[in-house]
Formats: C-alpha cells, structure tokens, sequence
C-alpha cells in the first residue's frame, strides 16, 4: 500500500481516515453548526474552497498523488463510502432540529441528525473535491466531444455545492395569520419568533369538502371496522344506497348545512345556513342476517354541534366521519419593505412568490373547521435555489448532448 500507483486500497484507507477523524469530531465537537454557515460566512468558505481547489488542479500536474484524487479509483472509493452514509440516513429515524434529541450510540454519532453530522459533512465535501477535480482535468484537456461529460459534471458540481453552502441560508419558517389581519412575524424550527421583511393581511379563507363517508365502528375499541381494511359508504348525493358489513344502508336526507335539535329523547338536524353548521345524513339500516332496523341522524359534528352517532347493536355503531378537506386556500395580500403590494389566491401546491419568498398554504385551525379564520402558511427563503437550478439545467443540457454526440455507426 502507498506504492505509486495508488489503487483502491489506498482509497479505501483515505475514506476509512476520514470517517474515523469525522466520527472522533462528532463525539468530541458534537455536530456541525449550520448556523454559523450563513452570508457572508459560507459565499467566503466556497471562494477560498474554489480557489484552493483549482490550486489542487494545478499543483496535480507535478504530484502523481494529486492526480489520483482526479482518477477512477477515487471517484469510486469515495462515492462508496458517502453512499453508504445516504443509504444509513434512509434506514435511521431522522429528527428534526426542533425536536429534543434522542439518545444512544447513534445520536451520538450523529446517524439520526445525518446532515448535520461531521461524517456526513466530511465525506461529502471529499466526495465534491474529487468530483471538481475530475472536472478540471477534463476541462484542461478540452474537446468538443467532451461537452456532455463537462456540462454533466460541472453541473452536479455546482448543485452540490450550492445545496450544501446554501444550507445556512435556507429560511423555512410558520406564520398563522387570523382572518381580518395583517402578521409580520413568523416561528422557525425551533419556536423562535423572526420578524419579515414582508406582511401578509388574510382577507378570506374558504374550504371546500368531499362529500360525507359512513362507516360502521367497533362499540368497544372505537375502530373502523373490520379492523385493519375499514370499508366506507361514499354519500355523493342521497337517495343513496349501500353495503356496509352486514348492514344495508340507504341514505334519505343530506343536509350540508345544518343545525343539531336536541332534547332528552330525540336528536333531529335543521337546516341551517350560517356559521357554525354542520353536516347531517339521515339513513335506515337493514340487518340482512336478523332483519333488524334502524335509523336516525349521523353527523360529524363541530366546535359548536355535538357529534351524533346511529347505535346498530351491542358491539356495531354507525358513523359520520369528520369531512376530508378537498381544498383550501386563503385570500391574501402582501405587503413588502419596497412597498410593493400583491393580492393572490394562495392554495396548496400553488404558493406566492414575492420579495425572495415563497409563501405555502400549508394548514388551518381544523378545531375550527371550515369555518376556521386562521390560516397557516409556510414560507420559504433560499437565496441559493438558483445557482441550484443552474447546475441541474447544466446536467439536463449535458443529457441532451449525449445524443447530440452520440458516436455515429459506420455502415458497411
């Protein structure tokens, strides 16, 4: 071993040092601090990094070590023993910052906070400067025909090095706006209030529901039955029949507004077309095995009505789940520090991008229903999302010119 050429057991001792040194760091340093990788820290940590990279490339010409790290064993060595840390993080338990940290060997070691660990972090900055190495080499021996090889490389060089420097910049934060307002501040991970350089003034939210479901549950347990696959009763528009275990159940009345009448012996449901309503069904159940019978009203109930339920037997309850939400959005205006003003229907998976921002739908107060007047949002700020976007276009414009040139088929 260390006999020039070097091979791969050279790279497997390098990787091996490295994991020993970053695991020797975790127990002793404890785990990398991101949030001392913020502007202007990590843009000055990527020059230097850079320049002394290109400084590696050309002191390579004149070291055969140097020019190793720039070769397939190195490539391969190293690639093996980050991915062993990836396919070790995909089968641990990740926890996330705001959680307290778990205990034993491998939160110690960091395996359940993967990229916040020193192992994590060397391996892949070892990883990177192999792969930027690669990259100049090829570079200094340009041709045309290594245009995909360069944009491919060079391109995955620069996402990783912009996803691991923009790390300590990415901003995910929670803000909860109630209905009539406007809310300047938000809680990261951690609780912490952060003041925007934005407000964000909720003028409406609106939900809208799939239709009610009936299913039957167990007396005793209060599970969905049969345990393990429940079945349900979708009730798109009554009169609806169907089948539910041993029950034949037919839907008469769907009231999706309505409001819950009440004394000792009765419960009845009214329409009721304002706030606070509820949704109701009436049904008839037939037993197919006893002949049995019964109806009466189910409804899921809500912050001001109760939640009503139809005994079928001894063990068997009907019931109304709680509607699921099949949309919901919010009806905002932004205001910027620019005095920019912006009006947007903001829904899931279709955020507002304002000043840097992107603002998500993302929940509601669901103690409140649909007629919650708090809406949830997250927003998201990564100044690096670009120069990311940048490397993947790279990569995608180097798979096209795998065809573009393609070696060519002599025909006989």
């Amino acid at each position: 071993m260390w006999n020039k050429p070097w091979r791969y057991a050279e790279g497997c001792a390098i990787g091996a040092g490295l994991l020993v040194t970053s695991l020797i760091l975790q127990l002793t340093a404890g785990p990398v601090d991101t949030a001392f990788f913020r502007y202007p820290v990590n843009l000055s940590f990527g020059g230097v990094y850079l320049i002394l990279l290109l400084i590696l490339h050309l002191l390579s010409r004149r070291s055969a070590a140097l020019r190793w790290f720039a070769g397939l064993e190195a490539s391969i060595t190293s690639l093996c023993f980050w991915l062993v840390l990836v396919i070790l993080m995909g089968l641990t338990p990740q926890v996330a910052p705001s959680e307290h940290p778990s205990v034993g060997w491998i939160a110690r070691l960091g395996f359940d906070r993967m990229t916040t660990s020193w192992p994590f972090v060397l391996l892949f900055l070892y990883v990177l400067t192999v792969l930027g190495l690669v990259t100049l080499r090829k570079l200094a021996r340009f041709r045309w025909k290594d245009i995909p090889f360069a944009l491919n490389h060079a391109g995955l060089f620069i996402t990783l090095w912009a996803a691991i420097l923009g790390n300590g910049d990415l901003q995910r934060l929670r803000m909860s706006v109630s209905e009539g307002t406007a809310e300047w501040r938000a809680t990261d991970e951690t609780g912490g209030m952060v003041e925007l350089p934005l407000a964000v003034e909720l003028k409406a939210f609106t939900i809208d529901q799939y239709p009610p479901k009936l299913m039957i549950i167990d007396n005793t347990t209060g599970k969905a039955q049969p345990e393990g696959q429940p079945v349900n009763l979708l009730v798109e528009e009554p009169p609806l029949s169907g089948s539910l275990l041993d029950w034949t159940v037919e839907v008469t009345d769907f009231l999706p507004m309505a409001a819950c009448i009440a004394d000792k012996d009765t419960v009845n449901f009214v329409g009721f077309q304002s706030e606070g309503a509820t949704s109701a069904l009436y049904v008839k159940a037939l037993n197919r095995k006893d002949g049995s019978r019964r109806e009466g009203w189910v409804s899921s109930g809500n912050y001001m009505f109760p939640y009503v339920t139809l005994p079928l037997n001894d063990s068997e309850v009907l019931v109304m789940p709680e509607r699921e939400p099949k949309r919901f959005a919010s009806d905002v205006t932004v205001y910027t520090k620019e005095k920019q003003k912006k009006e947007a229907l903001i829904e899931v998976n279709k955020p507002l991008s304002v000043g840097g921002w992107k603002i998500y739908q993302l929940s509601y107060d669901e103690t409140m229903g649909r007629w919650s007047k708090i809406s949830i949002f997250e927003l998201v700020c990564d100044p690096w999302l670009s120069v990311v976007y940048a490397g993947i276009c790279m990569m995608l414009a180097g798979a096209v010119c795998l065809f573009v040139f393609a070696p060519k088929k002599k025909e006989n």
